[in-house]
C-alpha cells in the first residue's frame, strides 16, 4: 500500500523559507539604475538629434533598450517576489524574468538593424557633425553606464532579467567609448564618416550578445536540461546506489536562473527511506537541490511507494 513522506526546503528566499524571490536590495538597485539610465537617455537623444549624429543616436537607441530592459526586468523581479504564492501559479512568476530577457534580446537586435540601415543610407552624404558635443555627451553617458554596471554586476550572475539589463548597459558603455573615438576623430581630422563607422560598429558589436541572451532564454523556455548538469551522469549515479534496481522518468530542467528542478522515479528491493536519503545526497552533489523523488519497492511481492520533495 502506498505511503507518502514530504519535506520542503527554502530556495532563494528568506532564511525561513516563507518568501521566495529576488531580494529587496536587488530590486532597489534596479530602481536606482533605471533612474540613472533614463536621465542620460534624455540627454544623449537630445544632443544626438540636435547635432544629427548617427553614433549618438545609435548609442541613445541602445540606452533606450537599457531603459526598457531595466523596466521589464524590474517588473519581472517584482512579479517573482510578490506573485510567488498565488494558488493559480504554483511556481509563481519566476518565468517572467526569462520572458523579459527574450524581449530584451529582440529589442537589441531591432535597434542594431535600424542603425545599420540608417548608416547605409548616409553613405555618400555624411552630414557635418561637431566633435566636441559627441565627446562631452559620450563621456557623461560612459560615466553613467559604469556606475550602473557596478550596481548590477553581482546580481547579473543570479538573474536572467538582471543579466539582460547588465548586457545592454555593457553594450551601451562600449558604444559610448566608440562615440568618444568618433568625436575625437572628427575634432582632430574633420573625418565626419567616423560618426557613421562607429554607429555601424556599435550595432554589430551588440548582435552576438543579444543572440547569446536569446539562446539562454530559449533554452529555459523549452525546458532543456541545464548546461552545467550532465543528466547521463546523474542517472548513472542514481542507478549505482545500493538497493536501486531501476531509474525511470528522470527529468531535469531550469525553472528560472538559479533554480534547477528535477523529478525521478526509482525502483528498489530494499528500504525505501534509505534509498530516498541516498538519492537526495546524489542530486545535491549535482547542484539539484529542488527535486521530487518517487521510490517504489517490490520487496516480497508488495508494492510500496514513498515520495519526497525538497
Amino acid at each position: 500500500m502506498p505511503m507518502g513522506v514530504g519535506h520542503s526546503h527554502s530556495h532563494g528566499g528568506t532564511a525561513s523559507g516563507d518568501e521566495v524571490g529576488p531580494s529587496q536590495g536587488r530590486i532597489r538597485r534596479m530602481i536606482v539604475a533605471l533612474a540613472i539610465v533614463f536621465v542620460f537617455l534624455v540627454l544623449e537623444a537630445s544632443v544626438g538629434l540636435i547635432v544629427n549624429s548617427l553614433a549618438l543616436i545609435a548609442d541613445a537607441g541602445h540606452m533606450l533598450t537599457d531603459v526598457v530592459g531595466l523596466s521589464m526586468g524590474l517588473a519581472a523581479l517584482l512579479l517573482a517576489r510578490r506573485g510567488s504564492t498565488a494558488a493559480a501559479r504554483t511556481f509563481g512568476w519566476h518565468r517572467a524574468e526569462v520572458l523579459t530577457a527574450m524581449a530584451n534580446a529582440a529589442l537589441l537586435l531591432a535597434v542594431a538593424v535600424w542603425v545599420f540601415y540608417e548608416a547605409v543610407s548616409r553613405i555618400g552624404d555624411a552630414p557635418e557633425v561637431p566633435g566636441l558635443p559627441l565627446i562631452l555627451t559620450a563621456a557623461a553617458g560612459l560615466a553613467a553606464n559604469i556606475v550602473v554596471m557596478l550596481m548590477l554586476r553581482a546580481d547579473s550572475k543570479d538573474s536572467l532579467a538582471v543579466r539582460g539589463a547588465y548586457l545592454e548597459v555593457l553594450a551601451d558603455a562600449v558604444g559610448s567609448v566608440g562615440v568618444l573615438i568618433a568625436g575625437g576623430l572628427i575634432l582632430a581630422f574633420n573625418w565626419t564618416y567616423a560618426d557613421i563607422v562607429v554607429g555601424v560598429l556599435i550595432s554589430l558589436w551588440v548582435v552576438p550578445r543579444a543572440i547569446k541572451l536569446a539562446a539562454a532564454s530559449l533554452r529555459i523556455l523549452t525546458q532543456a536540461s541545464p548546461v552545467d548538469v550532465d543528466v547521463e551522469t546523474v542517472q548513472a549515479d542514481l542507478a549505482a546506489l545500493p538497493g536501486v534496481t531501476g531509474v525511470h522518468d528522470l527529468h531535469v530542467w531550469t525553472l528560472t536562473t538559479g533554480m534547477d528542478v528535477a523529478t525521478v522515479h526509482l525502483t528498489t528491493d530494499s528500504d525505501t527511506s534509505a534509498v530516498l536519503e541516498a538519492a537526495r545526497a546524489v542530486l545535491e552533489t549535482h547542484r539539484l537541490p529542488h527535486a521530487t523523488v518517487q521510490v517504489e519497492s517490490t520487496t516480497n511481492g508488495r508494492h510500496c511507494e514513498e515520495n519526497v520533495t525538497w
